[in-house]
C-alpha cells in the first residue's frame, strides 16, 4: 500500500498544478480580453472620427501587442512544467510497481500459451455478455475467430433484456419469467414472482382512487404466497384505507419508494443467475479483483524464492505455495482439509467418508492402509458415495 501511496501523492501534485494553471490561465486570457477590448474600443472612437491613429495610441497598440505575445510565452512554459510533473508520476510507477508482473509466475504452471488465449478471450466474451454489451461481444468473437453457441449465449440474451425492461420500469417480461420458472424458484427458495407481483400492486396503488378497484382484483395473485409472506399482505392489504387521502402523506408512504426496483434488479439478478447455473459476478471481474489482492504477495514469495534460489517450490498448477487470505467476499465453497495429512482435498486427493464417520482424504486412507491401521475390505463394498465417500472402512 505504501507504493500506491506514493504514486498517489505524486497525481495530487499534478492535479493540484493543473487545477492552479487553469485558474491562472483564465485569469490571464480575462484581463488580456478586457485590454484588448478597451484598446479596440478606443480604435473604434477614432476612425469614426475621421482622424489619424496619435503617436500614444500606436504605442499602445504596441504594448498590447507584447503583452499578448509575454502572456502566451508564460502560459506556454507553465504548461511545460506541468508535463515534467505528468513524467515524474510515470517514473513514481515505475519506481514503486514491478513493470513486468508475467514472471511472478513460472510459465510451467500454465497450459500453451494457445489454450491461455483462449480462456482470456472466453472469460472477456462471458464478461461483456453478462454486462449487457451485446455487440462488443459479438465484435470481439468475429475478430478473434471465437467460436461462441447460441445455447452459451441465450441464457445472457434473455437476462439483459429482462433486465433493460426492470430498469424501464416494465415488470411484464420478468413477471412471465417468473411464472414459467415458477417450480424451480420455489426449490431455491425464491420470493421473487412474489415481489414482482407486490411491486405491480404497488404501481397500482400510486395511481390513486381510479385503480383500486384494479388493485383489488390485483391482489388475487397474492393468494398462493399467503403463508410465507402474510405480514407484507396484510400491510399492502392496509394501505389501501389511505388510498383516498394519498399514500405519499400516509404511514405507508415507504411501500412508493424507488429503492423498491433497485431491490428487485439485485433480487431478479441473483435468483436467476443461480436458476440457470450462472456467477452474479462475471468470472472475469471475480478474478481481476481476486488478482489485485493476491499479485503483491506473489511477487514477495517470488523475491524470496529467486534469493533462497528454491525454484522447485512452485510447480503445480492447482495450488499456490502459501495460502492467501482474499476475503469473505471470495468465499463460494466450503474447502476441506484432512485432519491427518493437513492438506486440502483435490479431485485426484477426494474426501473419504469412515464408516465410524469420520472424513479423511483418500491419501491419508492409503497410509493407513498400508501401514496396516485400517482393515481393509473389497472395493464393491467400499464405494458407496462415488468418488467422496467410502462408507464399510473402518478406522482401526
Amino acid at each position: 500500500m505504501e507504493q500506491c501511496a506514493s504514486v498517489e501523492r505524486e497525481v495530487d501534485k499534478v492535479l493540484q498544478k493543473f487545477l492552479t494553471y487553469g485558474q491562472h490561465c483564465e485569469q490571464s486570457l480575462e484581463e488580456l480580453l478586457r485590454y484588448v477590448g478597451q484598446l479596440r474600443a478606443e480604435l473604434a472612437g477614432t476612425a469614426l472620427q475621421g482622424t489619424p491613429l496619435s503617436a500614444t495610441l500606436s504605442l499602445v497598440m504596441s504594448q498590447c501587442c507584447r503583452k499578448i505575445k509575454d502572456t502566451v510565452q508564460k502560459l506556454a512554459s507553465d504548461h511545460k512544467d506541468i508535463h515534467s510533473s505528468v513524467s515524474r508520476v510515470g517514473k513514481a510507477i515505475d519506481r514503486n510497481f514491478d513493470s513486468e508482473i508475467c514472471g511472478v509466475v513460472s510459465d510451467a504452471v500454465w497450459d500453451s500459451r494457445e489454450k491461455q488465449q483462449q480462456i482470456l478471450q472466453m472469460a472477456i466474451v462471458e464478461h461483456l455478455y453478462q454486462q449487457g454489451m451485446l455487440s462488443v461481444a459479438e465484435e470481439l468473437c468475429q475478430e478473434s475467430t471465437l467460436n461462441v453457441d447460441l445455447d452459451f449465449k441465450q441464457p445472457f440474451l434473455e437476462l439483459n433484456r429482462i433486465l433493460e425492461a426492470l430498469h424501464e420500469q416494465d415488470l411484464g417480461p420478468a413477471l412471465e419469467w417468473a411464472v414459467s420458472h415458477r417450480q424451480r424458484l420455489l426449490e431455491l427458495n425464491s420470493s421473487l414472482e412474489f415481489k414482482l407481483h407486490r411491486l405491480h400492486f404497488i404501481r397500482l396503488l400510486a395511481g390513486g382512487p381510479e385503480k383500486q378497484l384494479e388493485a383489488l382484483s390485483y391482489a388475487r395473485h397474492f393468494q398462493p404466497f399467503a403463508r410465507l409472506h402474510q405480514r407484507e399482505i396484510q400491510v399492502m392489504m392496509g394501505s389501501l384505507v389511505y388510498l383516498r387521502l394519498g399514500l405519499e402523506k400516509s404511514p405507508y408512504c415507504h411501500l412508493l419508494d424507488n429503492s423498491h426496483w433497485a431491490e428487485i434488479c439485485e433480487t431478479f439478478t441473483r435468483d436467476a443467475c443461480s436458476l440457470l447455473g450462472l456467477s452474479v459476478e462475471s468470472p472475469l471481474s471475480v478474478s481481476f479483483a481476486s488478482g489485485c489482492v493476491a499479485l503483491p504477495v506473489l511477487m514477495n514469495i517470488k523475491a524470496v524464492i529467486e534469493q533462497r534460489q528454491c525454484t522447485g517450490v512452485w510447480s503445480h498448477k492447482d495450488e499456490l505455495p502459501i495460502e492467501i487470505e482474499l476475503g469473505m467476499k471470495c468465499w463460494y465453497h466450503s474447502v476441506f482439509a484432512c485432519p491427518i495429512l493437513r492438506q486440502q482435498t483435490s479431485d485426484s486427493n477426494p474426501p473419504i467418508k469412515l464408516i465410524c464417520g469420520h472424513v479423511i482424504s483418500r491419501d491419508a486412507l492409503n497410509k493407513l492402509i498400508n501401514g496396516g491401521n485400517v482393515p481393509t475390505v473389497p472395493w464393491s463394498r467400499t464405494q458407496q458415495m462415488g468418488n467422496a465417500s467410502y462408507s464399510d472402512t473402518c478406522s482401526g
